[in-house]
């Protein structure tokens, strides 16, 4: 059994809570700008610590005014917004803990998270989120009050709680110690009913204590900011708020993925965070535009040079003809994609799933480092992470002080440390099941420690494919690859107890338009699926994505589907993850149609 940790390289508090960073803030730099905001005119409006403090601590007293007590359950159904961060830090002031609900949610999945939790009161964004509430309340018994950010609950609570006195609040705010419970973030569920995972004020300070200290080039850089556009639901987003407020890193939401390029214009941030699925979408909507403008040839090979740069990086240094060709690309394609980003922009964080080596290799070689990590919700987001001077493309990086990570007999990876949580919100089989007594937390995940101890993730070990000829197969790794292709969307490896590996594709909805016009076809999706020019595309995809194994795991067959995944339809997870269940579920006829 192979194991590897890191030793700890800082005091993590064993008194406090998450509010304090908030207080230190106001009391050290009271004038240092911790948000900025959008302020209606297309700018951002500063928010400063002080002024931070005095709007949390009126929230916070509008919740205690309306009978929420120590321990209490707030949900918060919200897109990301500024609103969401002042909402969270408030329910800790007054003693509560938060739960997170995706804004996406549907009425029966949000029921299900409100009865968990025992929630006693509900923060809604919009009249449709508060209609989904409204629809299943009946059967909430614990639920006292439901409040709209469309109707000012914002301004509501803090009229509600004029009359609380400060030493009343700050009696309330000193209540939680690292051991007591934050939030319940309730798993996406890509099987099952989603269970919650109880997080403590203490697994947040251990994992933001080394997390900004060891990312300290991100955090504590000359005006560094961040600009969250990820759901704050997801514990990813959630911890780079933290993390932000506790540096006073500057920090923006950008609610709308629609209008998430001009923001960045705008707020110009010094890094961001995004899950795999968006840097592949801004690399292919690159490659395709190029090509609509007839330079494809020129941003190909652009990006096979800065491809080459980086791996070149690893080696010691990159040839001097490769050194010529980048320094060239640089001011003619680097520079843009760049730009699009805001111009500042040096670092970027990537979680929530697989990025894969070549994009790895391509970001890094057009100046943006891209520090890949991995962690779950139940490890309060990073077990590991590559950072600015210890990093292996490809892999996910070292385990953080403090972590220790072990390779069991069957490849499944278990990790040990201050991050990982306390269980699950009563369901005491399932807590036994994740966790040993003596702290280990079984993952789910498969993969390999190298002698360096950076960590690769081969796949999930439930999702192990074993062909009839008994050979073992992780899906993941074929599936990156193929996405990463411009006219893929999703896709998902198949094979299990057959004669070889097959596929199932869906096109993206984006980039076919552009080529659909570029090759003289119709843009009729339906018409498209069939055509022999496109099958050749996806061919060629195959054939790459075939390239990262063995002739035995190699995908053998392929269908094309035109209908989509999403998240709305049920196949994806809010963080864009398949749910396999559901798809195979769905597409059975298409799978059997594969081996007939």
């Amino acid at each position: 059994m192979r194991e590897f940790s890191t030793p700890l390289t800082i005091e993590v508090p064993a008194t406090g809570n998450l509010t304090d960073d908030v207080v230190r803030n106001a009391q050290e730099a009271p004038d240092a700008v911790v948000f900025s905001r959008p302020s209606g005119d297309g700018g951002w409006g500063d928010v400063t610590a002080a002024e931070f403090l005095a709007e949390v601590t009126a929230v916070a007293k509008g919740l205690v005014a309306a009978g929420i007590e120590t321990g209490d359950r707030v949900a918060l159904i919200s897109k990301t917004r500024y609103e969401w961060t002042l909402l969270d830090y408030a329910i800790w002031f007054a003693g509560a803990v938060t739960v997170p609900i995706y804004e996406t949610s549907s009425a029966e999945q949000i029921g299900w998270i409100l009865r968990d939790s025992g929630a006693r009161a509900v923060v809604a964004e919009t009249t449709d989120h508060v209609a989904r509430v409204t629809e299943v309340r009946a059967g909430l018994d614990s639920l006292n009050h439901v409040w709209s950010l469309t109707d000012n609950a914002v301004d509501v609570l803090g009229r509600l709680g004029a009359d609380i006195a400060d030493a009343d609040l700050e009696a309330r705010r000193t209540t939680a110690t690292p051991l007591d419970l934050a939030t319940l973030i309730y798993t996406s569920g890509t099987t099952g009913r989603p269970k919650g995972c109880m997080l403590t004020h203490g697994n947040f300070m251990f994992e933001l204590g080394v997390a900004v200290d060891e990312l300290e080039r991100l955090f504590e850089a000359e005006g560094a900011s961040t600009l969250l556009f990820l759901p704050l639901a997801h514990v990813f987003a959630r911890i780079i708020q933290v993390g932000c407020v506790k540096s006073r890193t500057r920090l923006g939401h950008s609610p709308d993925i629609k209008n998430l390029l001009p923001d960045l214009q705008t707020f110009r941030p010094t890094f961001i965070l995004a899950v795999p699925r968006v840097f592949e979408k801004v690399f292919n909507t690159a490659s395709q535009k190029a090509t609509a403008d007839g330079r494809g040839k020129i941003f190909d090979r652009a990006a096979d040079v800065a491809i080459a740069w980086s791996r070149g990086l690893d080696k010691g240094r990159p040839s001097l003809a490769v050194r010529a060709q980048h320094a060239l690309f640089s001011k003619l394609v680097y520079g843009k994609l760049l730009d699009a980003l805001g111009g500042n922009c040096q670092f970027a964080v990537s979680g929530g799933a697989p990025l894969g080596e070549r994009l790895g290799h391509f970001y890094r070689g057009i100046g943006l480092t891209v520090l890949e990590g991995y962690g779950l919700t139940e490890t309060t987001a990073a077990l590991t992470v590559n950072l600015p001077d210890a990093q292996k493309v490809g892999s996910v990086g070292r385990p953080l002080p403090g972590t220790a990570v072990r390779v069991a007999d069957d490849g499944e990876l278990l990790f040990r440390g201050g991050q990982v949580f306390a269980g699950y919100w009563e369901n005491e089989d399932a807590s036994r099941e994740a966790l040993e007594a003596d702290g280990w937390f079984h993952t789910g995940d498969v993969g390999e420690v190298d002698d360096e101890g950076f960590v690769k993730i081969t796949g999930r070990k439930k999702e192990i494919i074993v062909t009839a000829g008994g050979k073992n197969v992780a899906p993941a790794v074929l599936e990156d690859r193929l996405r990463a292709h411009a006219l893929v969307d999703q896709c998902i490896v198949v094979g299990d107890g057959q004669p070889f590996i097959a596929a199932l594709v869906t096109l993206d909805r984006e980039s076919l338009p552009t080529w659909a016009e570029a090759h003289g076809k119709p843009t009729d999706l339906y018409r498209l699926v069939d055509d022999p020019d496109l099958r050749a595309e996806i061919e060629a995809a195959v054939g790459d994505a075939n390239k990262a194994v063995s002739k035995a795991e190699s995908i053998r067959k392929f269908r094309i589907l035109a209908d989509e995944w999403t998240e709305e339809g049920g196949q994806l997870t809010p963080s864009l993850k398949l749910k396999r269940n559901v798809v195979m579920r769905e597409a059975r006829a298409e799978v059997d149609a594969l081996y007939s």
